[in-house]
């Protein structure tokens, strides 16, 4: 029973019209039988000398159909001449059967020829076609219409239980098609222990053929077609001979790492190399190793060029670009000499990873077929773009992503981190600069990444149909494919709260210093978690008890567990406050704060034992007790002061302190404001009083982007510079004040990188009551991502930026935002008149009121 089922009576398809894997998707299934044709009694065709693939994606059907109906329907290998409703499924290139058909009753299916991944379903009076122009996609016609029907891509991978009904109705001489515009779209397993490694051996065995067709169906379900496999400990190729047999049958293209050249694992340079990691003196034989790799490789693949040092690390200093320019033409030479062909028709990339993009910006190249891989921070943040009007390369470009790391400033491997606004606006970046041809995301161990991986590969599939305004409206369609249409938007706000409070400050930075205690900073941010946990809580009693498992992994899980680590981190605080004071309460916050440290193991276990045990060892990641970047073995309970009876000194004003705006004075009606105390202003950027467009340039709200409210940024994303003085785009903010003099604006942006490596990096001016422009840079100081400030940019997830200014008067003021850089993602202005008090997230928004906008 599906968990918003709560009698047998037959719920037909329409609550799923609207899935978030279907933005833009015409929708073949009907809310009723009127008009439509049953597939109660329907037999499946496939060509039996069909792709492999094919085969397999009509056989998953038939799987997908009996936990919808109960009903498994036949799968049969040659066309018939029946009343029977049939579902013939083929692709374009292989298919006898779709060959016959074309002549005969589907003449529009030459629309396929030579595309990429296209499919059509077309629906007669009692048959639907499922028709692709190669094998995948046929595969993806066959799981939009699982989708259709019901099915969650997360059937097996997050326990989402399928929509029973008793039939399913399709709607009669429909027509659908659809082809990614994303070439290779995958995910990169990787940080894999303990939690994926310990689960994976301990159900399967290992990284093996049966885990790994676990995934690749996965991927596919996503209308994903690229995976860079488990490479920790790990070897693809060499543990499981079957690895590359299974990549092949589910048509899933396999790739290596950044730092694993021609399609050899780096741990098996550990296991079979000879002499050291390093070109200089050990080329014949890495050669040797290579050419090895390469030979065995025979599915369908792109080999990665190029070399880093051994482990992951950089080259030496010494590197000189003219040795890796040799070491890629000698890895191209054995393409050749391997697939007897010329090394141009075998799909290649050099990832621009970490210092490897130093040595391009120094200036060495690769031949143009190659893909130039281009990469994030490793925390969300895209380091490089071709500037708009360069050459196209043939080979094109693509992007590696991260959604877990393992690194400075911190590992992140918990638990998802990733706002999906941050996602959508980074990767429109790289849609809209043309990268194109491969985006990768590192998802660590895939769980507890099911909802951003969705979004990723939602997007790749066509950055087009999910714009910035719908980011909302997708949370809520994707939680309404897992759990039903009753609960879906309020599930879908659940997910992005959560997403949202969890990427202010990734868990594993979490300190008791992390959030002001003395302003109730820490109070507002603990409350927000555990009101949101109370949400969780209220849904998760009703819905149906079938539905626990999957809504405790995608939802309940990730809120309670965040929520808790967030009230052990205040209690800890408020204790070495009381200690510090000699206040006998420490001792209450100290036994609260153990309470939750040992609660957040019995959360874990909860997550363990889910459906007798499948996920056991998923939630291991330690996350308690950093002392460093890298992760603790075991976790540690923050260190916790207590005071001694007879040297306490009693205090008894504990309590809850949200923080709270200030009461608007009369007369100051619409006007953002803030008490003559505070000496200062706080505006959402969001809540401009004016804004200026110039020939469509302009600035346009991100909604729910960043770490407290929405943002704004420039669009079109790829505008060129303006002069601040010449007219160029602004926002405008009205605020009232009863003090004059000196103050400074503080300017609260997103920690975008200076992905055209100009010296001046990203830049924007502002202006106070028309006076002349200051242009800041948002970031010319990264010059070395990886280290120094950037730390501070990626750790606080925020870039502030701070302008001096002067006003000679009490009153209404203006503060102008104006555009010089396209790029620059605003969230929040602070304006300061001395006596601001410090605070992680900035002080809240003082007031706004949009009626009077």
């Amino acid at each position: 029973m599906h968990c918003l089922q709560m009698n047998r009576l037959l719920i037909f398809l329409g609550l799923w019209l609207f899935s978030s894997q279907s933005f833009g998707q015409r929708q073949l299934v009907a809310e009723n039988g009127s008009g439509a044709f049953s597939l109660a009694n329907a037999v499946i065709v496939v060509d039996a000398n069909d792709h492999e693939l094919v085969k397999r994606s009509a056989e998953l059907l038939q799987q997908d159909i009996e936990m919808v109906t109960g009903q498994k329907p036949r799968i049969i290998h040659a066309a018939q001449k029946t009343t029977t409703p049939a579902i013939l499924i083929g692709s374009l290139d292989r298919s006898s059967i779709v060959k016959e058909l074309q002549r005969k009753v589907l003449p529009g299916i030459d629309s396929l020829n030579g595309k990429w991944e296209k499919y059509v379903l077309k629906s007669s009076d009692n048959q639907l076609f499922i028709v692709g122009s190669d094998r995948r996609g046929t595969a993806f016609g066959v799981f939009e219409l699982s989708r259709q029907i019901g099915v969650s891509p997360w059937y097996w991978w997050a326990d989402v239980p399928a929509q029973k009904k008793t039939s399913i109705f399709l709607k009669k001489h429909q027509h659908a098609s659809d082809e990614p515009k994303v070439k290779y779209r995958g995910i990169f397993i990787n940080d894999e222990a303990p939690a994926l490694s310990g689960w994976s051996k301990e159900k399967f065995g290992g990284f093996n053929h049966l885990f790994y067709e676990k995934v690749f169906e996965l991927i596919l379900r996503l209308k994903g077609n690229y995976i860079w496999p488990a490479m920790w400990g790990n070897a693809f190729y060499d543990d499981d001979s079957l690895n590359i047999k299974i990549a092949d049958q589910y048509g899933i293209v396999i790739g290596t790492s950044h730092h694993e050249p021609l399609m050899r694992a780096h741990d098996e340079w550990r296991r079979y190399g000879v002499g050291k990691w390093n070109y200089d003196s050990n080329a014949v034989r890495l050669q040797e190793f290579w050419k090895t790799g390469l030979a065995r490789s025979t599915n369908e693949k792109i080999v990665t060029v190029g070399m880093r040092g051994d482990g992951d690390e950089p080259m030496s200093r010494e590197t000189a670009t003219d040795l890796l320019e040799k070491i890629v033409a000698d890895q191209r030479k054995i393409i050749t000499e391997v697939t007897g062909k010329p090394a141009s028709e075998t799909p290649q990339l050099w990832a621009l990873y970490k210092e490897v993009q130093d040595y391009y910006d120094k200036g060495m190249r690769v031949p143009d077929d190659v893909t130039l891989l281009l990469c994030d921070d490793n925390w969300g943040n895209i380091r490089k773009l071709p500037k708009p009007g360069e050459k196209p390369r043939k080979g094109g470009y693509g992007i590696y992503y991260h959604f877990d790391y393992v690194g400075g400033p911190r590992n992140y491997k918990w638990i998802n981190t990733n706002a999906i606004p941050r996602v959508w606006e980074q990767m429109h970046l790289a849609w809209e600069h043309q990268v194109r041809d491969i985006w990768i995301v590192n998802v660590g161990d895939i769980k507890p990444m099911e909802y951003p991986i969705s979004f990723f590969l939602d997007y790749a599939w066509n950055p087009e149909n999910i714009s910035h305004k719908d980011l909302r409206q997708y949370a809520g369609n994707w939680a309404e494919h897992q759990f039903g249409k009753a609960y879906g938007e309020a599930i879908g706000e659940l997910i992005s709260s959560y997403s949202k409070f969890n990427a202010r400050r990734k868990p594993e930075m979490l300190d008791a210093n992390t959030y002001s205690l003395a302003t109730g900073e820490w109070d507002s941010v603990a409350n927000a978690y555990n009101r949101l946990l109370q949400q969780a809580e209220t849904i998760a009693k009703k819905l149906p008890a079938n539905c626990y498992d999957a809504y405790f992994q995608l939802v309940l899980h990730p809120i309670k567990a965040s929520a808790n680590l967030n009230e052990m981190y205040l209690n800890v605080a408020r204790n070495r406050e009381a200690a510090s004071n000699k206040w006998i309460e420490a001792n209450g916050f100290a036994e609260k704060a153990t309470q939750l440290y040992l609660r957040d193991s019995l959360i874990t276990l909860e997550y363990h034992q889910l459906n007798n045990g499948k996920w056991n060892r998923m939630m291991s990641q330690t996350h308690i007790g950093y002392r460093s970047w890298q992760e603790p073995r075991r976790q540690q309970i923050p260190e916790l002061k207590l005071v001694a009876a007879h040297e306490a000194v009693k205090k008894q004003d504990f309590g809850v302190k949200d923080m709270q705006a200030v009461i608007v004075p009369d007369g100051a009606k619409g006007y953002v404001f803030y008490e003559e105390e505070g000496k200062g202003v706080s505006i959402n950027a969001d809540h401009f009083t004016a804004s200026h467009t110039v020939k469509n340039t302009r600035w346009e709200v991100l909604p729910d982007h960043g770490r407290t409210g929405s943002a704004i940024t420039i669009f079109p994303v790829t505008a060129g510079r303006w002069e601040p003085a010449s007219n160029a785009p602004y926002v405008e903010y009205e605020f009232y004040t009863y003090s004059k003099g000196n103050f400074a604006v503080n300017a609260y942006f997103s920690p975008s990188l200076n992905f055209y490596n100009t010296p001046e990096g990203l830049q924007y001016a502002v202006s106070v009551d028309g006076e002349a422009p200051q242009v800041l840079s948002l970031n010319k100081e990264d010059r070395a991502t990886g280290s120094g400030i950037w730390n501070r940019w990626a750790g606080d997830n925020i870039i502030v930026k701070t302008s001096n200014h002067t006003i000679t008067a009490p009153g209404k003021h203006k503060v102008r935002i104006s555009m010089v850089d396209a790029g620059v993602v605003l969230q929040k202005l602070v304006l300061d008149f001395g006596n601001v008090a410090k605070t992680y997230l900035g002080p809240p928004e003082t007031l706004y009121n949009p009626q009077n906008k």
